[in-house]
């Protein structure tokens, strides 16, 4: 199905009547230029040029290059087709403009189907140049090992079919908790729930004959240096992947080996910098893990149906590159994986104490009596965890909250507005009439801000490196209450005022300690799905969408005080937490009511399957299966705590207060 009316050049719109069909089609290619250039930053051109940018024809959209590129060439001779990993639109160059205008005209409009079946319609608009920032070359994670076929398709096939799925449930070495995948263990159980093993309880009968021989060949050989003594058989459906995790470390020894079965596999391994190289696993291919690559960096599958990965042939293992001319989809089937280990009998002393569990035993963090404490709290607890979770916390992050747009499209055309504590950017687009620079504490953050477009950097909202008085109006979204003393939240607001100019506006959001408020729950709570009596920790940014999890605090029914207090009541034992010094802060269990000010919300990375189950408290340490769960500190607010706090700030005037879906909003002006 074709619109070719649609792409008709301007001067021929305005002399030709377009019908309703073609009309809808011409709003739906505007649209796709304009969401290109707001969230990607490609600009479109209204001329013909030899390349054209493919809305929907993307490897993040289920489009294979083996799909696209036989309908781009139905046009003319394709010079380059460039597929970015993860986008939903590529990239085509033809050889010249007559033919890049052929496409242009016939293909906009046009219905495909994807790789799942599914109908995707394709929008087309000419770019001067298919850009793309190339990733720089990468190398294998230290310690890491890729052999290709490590065994036969014979012993693969004889492999796979020693693996009785239909035994009963009662025997020992099956495991039948997993929702996602079937599992069974040999020699000893992994526990999940404590990601670790029970060192004095052995499974009987040891590892299968089958393996032992295997292993000891592989010995032998030497791709590995000690025979493992505990298996754990994994059988996976497309779709589904595994949590990144570190494998315990006091659980196992060095070496962790995986045979991957039935079908090829593409694993993340991730750096605590940041850094994330995909590595192909091919059908029959033997991972090994030693040394950094096995006690540092995290491994884990994400859970999809296709993978992005090189379409040359000759390449089959190791680094996927980020060469956007040779990516496609490869199609996931049935993977079984045989992974190796050897249970450690003595504490790991390895070289990496900050993620060892041998070598640090935390704690939960107290509430803190100083300063010091306070900044070692948020180091900790807020600094580091969002640079963690970074990019699956921008992923839930779309849709700007109502009332901050409303302030930011009132302000004058031409004003500087800075955004402390912009998180993704999300706010630094909505008002192009406006020159805006956003902050925050997280690198990660900034650089999502950067890959679109925006004005960005890195600093700690206590001391933000621009000039006094140069702002015409400031945000500042869910920030404040992350601050873990009244002195520091002070401080942070006082630093909010002392950008403005005079007549200057700041718009400053907090959590609410009050989610239900005039006996209307706010959406955080109405979206709560924990039946009385069985309670499940979920991410608070995963259930109502439009809201950010910052601003989507747990609170219950509170005894609320008829009058606002003032800040004194705060520092003083009214309502501040100072009262539980010298206590564990408690953790908080998402969608239930606040009993705390002070509190700890938990974060579980994407890629959990059962959020049901019970999870270990303060780690990502483990072999996480249940996934890593990472805790946020908050101060949650009291109805009139913000406004308090702004009414010790000096030059000061309150213009509004309110509440908006579970959190205290405050407009101020510099006077």
């Amino acid at each position: 199905m074709a619109a070719p009316s649609i792409a008709m050049d301007s001067n021929h719109q305005h002399n030709y009547k377009l019908n309703k069909t073609e009309k809808k089609f011409l709003r739906k290619q505007i649209k796709a230029k304009h969401t290109l250039l707001r969230h990607e930053g490609i600009e479109t051109v209204s001329y013909a040029t030899q390349n054209l940018v493919v809305a929907n024809g993307g490897l993040g959209n289920g489009v294979s290059r083996k799909q696209l590129l036989p309908v781009l060439e139905k046009c003319g001779l394709v010079d380059a087709l460039l597929m970015p990993p993860n986008k939903p639109y590529s990239f085509a160059r033809y050889k010249n403009t007559e033919e890049s205008k052929r496409a242009y005209v016939t293909l906009n409009g046009k219905e495909i189907v994807d790789d799942l079946g599914q109908k995707i319609i394709l929008y087309l608009n000419f770019v001067e140049k298919a850009q793309w920032k190339e990733l720089g070359s990468q190398a294998l994670p230290p310690g890491l090992m890729v052999i290709e076929e490590i065994i036969s398709s014979e012993d693969e096939k004889m492999l796979l079919e020693s693996v009785d799925w239909t035994e009963g449930t009662d025997n020992q070495n099956f495991q039948k908790s997993l929702k996602h995948r079937r599992v069974k263990h040999f020699g000893y159980e992994f526990h999940y729930e404590s990601n670790n093993v029970d060192k004095d309880e052995p499974l009987p009968g040891g590892l299968p004959d089958i393996c032992n021989s295997i292993l000891e060949k592989w010995v032998k050989e030497g791709y590995i240096k000690h025979k493992p003594d505990q298996l754990t058989i994994n059988q996976y459906e497309p779709g589904h992947g595994i949590p990144a995790h570190i494998d315990t470390h006091s659980a196992f020894e060095d070496e962790i080996v995986s045979l991957s079965l039935g079908s090829e596999i593409v694993m993340d391994f991730k750096h605590p910098d940041g850094v994330t190289v995909p590595v192909m696993l091919p059908r029959r291919s033997l991972l090994v893990m030693t040394g950094e690559s096995r006690y540092l960096w995290t491994h884990g599958i994400t859970p999809r149906k296709f993978d992005t990965v090189q379409a040359s042939e000759d390449h089959k293992s190791g680094i996927i590159t980020s060469d956007v001319g040779d990516l496609t989809l490869s199609k996931r089937g049935v993977r079984t994986s045989f992974t190796f280990r050897k249970v450690r009998q003595t504490p790991c002393n390895c070289s990496y104490p900050l993620v060892c569990d041998s070598q640090r035993k935390e704690t939960p963090p107290s509430f803190p009596e100083n300063d010091k404490e306070a900044s070692q709290l948020e180091q900790e607890h807020v600094h580091q965890v969002y640079e963690e979770i970074a990019r699956h916390f921008s992923s839930t992050r779309h849709s700007p909250w109502p009332r901050v747009v409303e302030f930011l499209k009132a302000l004058p055309s031409g004003s500087t507005v800075a955004d402390i504590g912009c998180g993704n950017g999300k706010y630094l687009g909505i008002n192009k009439e406006l020159y805006m620079i956003g902050c925050d504490r997280s690198q990660n953050l900034v650089d999502i801000c950067r890959e679109k477009h925006f004005q960005a950097f890195v600093c700690d909202a206590l001391a933000v490196p621009v000039r006094s008085g140069s702002c015409d109006a400031c945000i500042s979204i869910a920030v404040i209450h992350h601050f873990a003393t009244a002195e520091r939240r002070a401080a942070a607001l006082q630093e909010l005022v002392r950008l403005l100019r005079p007549g200057g506006k700041a718009l400053i959001y907090v959590w609410a300690m009050e989610q239900e408020y005039n006996k209307q729950k706010s959406k955080y709570l109405r979206g709560n799905r924990i039946s009385q009596g069985k309670k499940e920790e979920i991410n608070t940014d995963t259930s109502v969408q439009g809201l950010h999890m910052d601003q989507m605090p747990d609170m219950g029914n509170q005894d609320l005080a008829s009058s606002v207090p003032s800040i004194n009541d705060f520092q003083e034992g009214g309502c501040d937490s100072r009262k539980v010094t010298n206590s564990k802060l408690p953790i908080h269990t998402n969608r239930t009511a606040f009993h705390s000010q002070d509190v700890l919300v938990p974060w579980h990375l994407r890629g959990n399957p059962d959020k049901d189950k019970p999870v270990e408290p303060f780690g990502p340490a483990g072999s996480h299966d249940p996934s890593p769960v990472f805790h946020r500190y908050y101060h949650v607010f009291h109805e009139g705590e913000l406004e308090a706090a702004c009414q010790t700030l000096s030059n000061v005037s309150i213009l509004q207060s309110y509440y908006d879906q579970g959190n205290w909003c405050v407009i101020l002006q510099k006077i």
